[in-house]
């Protein structure tokens, strides 16, 4: 009886035991299923969260999420480049749109006012998720980034094609289009260096002036509009023009004097003023005694491309074919 007691004593603890293993196992199991399945939903999240990207520019820094939806642009050159890569706008200000962005005057894309008026009641509404402005509305930043993240994308006319490239290379990083913009940049570059290398072999001056009004104001190197000597490679008539965004202020005598073999003209009032131009006025009988006028070569340069829309992909391409013609 006590060996039987002993035996039966003996065989409920194996028992036990057994259970017990059995049990830790599960645990064991249960443990390493849960496991994985947390890494999944840690792996997942940053998936859902969308990517933003810090952009510092000459008036601040924005944070900025990579492919926005509502975009406001109040540029015209960026305008046009994110024309260009197919992207799209809900506002921009309506007031003077180059033609050859006419389709942007539509109901379509709400009326955001003017270049040097914004509506901000109108911005405020859209609640935008990206604004992009320039020098026109510079002193007005603060206002614009109370809003939404705003990104200044104006150019450094010292420096044209490294501002320039900078923005577009951003634009291209926002909107995930760097392969697209690193195609148009390099045809850009090969447009630009068939230019240079014919520029370096002639001996001829050029003038670059703006017309406006009946007023005249010309642009040197590192100007506003000096990207035609600093890069085209073009020689400039006066080495010495003062540097100023609106230009120097100059006479018809003064284009005589300087006797430019090329006259590049950029009219101001034929971009802005429906129809009106500045050709009557400048082709008077001083500037007909220059070389440029004698020997056709006063080129006139489209404003909508220089003046309004500066500083884009479009309308890049459309300076290097008209400075091609001084050619």
């Amino acid at each position: 009886m006590k060996k039987f007691s002993i035996a039966l004593m003996m065989f409920a603890l194996m028992a036990l035991l057994v259970a017990c293993g059995s049990n830790e196992e599960k645990t064991s199991g249960s443990t390493s299923e849960e496991t994985p399945s947390n890494e999944s939903t840690e792996q997942s999240e940053p998936a859902e969260q969308s990517e933003t990207l810090t952009i510092t520019h000459e008036l601040g820094e924005a944070t900025v999420t990579k492919n926005p939806e509502k975009v406001v642009v109040f540029d015209f050159g960026t305008l046009d480049t994110l024309d260009e890569l197919g992207v799209e706008v809900v506002g921009l200000p309506r007031a003077n749109v180059p033609g050859y962005l006419s389709k942007y005057d539509d109901d379509k894309y709400t009326n955001l006012g003017s270049l040097k008026e914004p509506d901000f009641e109108a911005i405020h509404a859209l609640k935008p998720d990206l604004i992009f402005i320039s020098s026109r509305q510079a002193d007005l930043y603060d206002q614009f980034a109370e809003i939404a993240p705003t990104v200044f994308v104006g150019i450094d006319y010292a420096h044209y094609m490294d501002s320039f490239k900078h923005n577009m290379e951003m634009i291209g990083e926002i909107f995930n289009k760097e392969e697209e913009m690193k195609a148009e940049l390099a045809e850009i570059d090969e447009q630009i260096e068939a230019i240079q290398g014919k520029a370096k072999d002639t001996d001829a001056k050029s003038l670059v002036i703006l017309g406006s009004e009946g007023k005249v104001s010309a642009y040197g190197p590192n100007s506003r509009f000096g990207i035609i000597h600093d890069v085209f490679g073009f020689k400039p008539a006066d080495e010495k023009i003062e540097v100023s965004t609106h230009g120097q202020n100059i006479s018809f005598e003064y284009i005589l004097e300087q006797n430019p073999d090329v006259l590049f003209v950029i009219d101001r009032d034929a971009a802005i003023g429906q129809g009106a131009s500045a050709k009557d006025s400048i082709e008077n009988d001083l500037v007909k005694k220059t070389n440029a006028f004698q020997n056709d070569k006063m080129i006139y340069l489209n404003g909508e491309y220089w003046y309004l829309s500066g500083g884009g992909l479009q309308s890049m391409k459309e300076m290097v074919k008209e400075v091609e013609a001084g050619l």
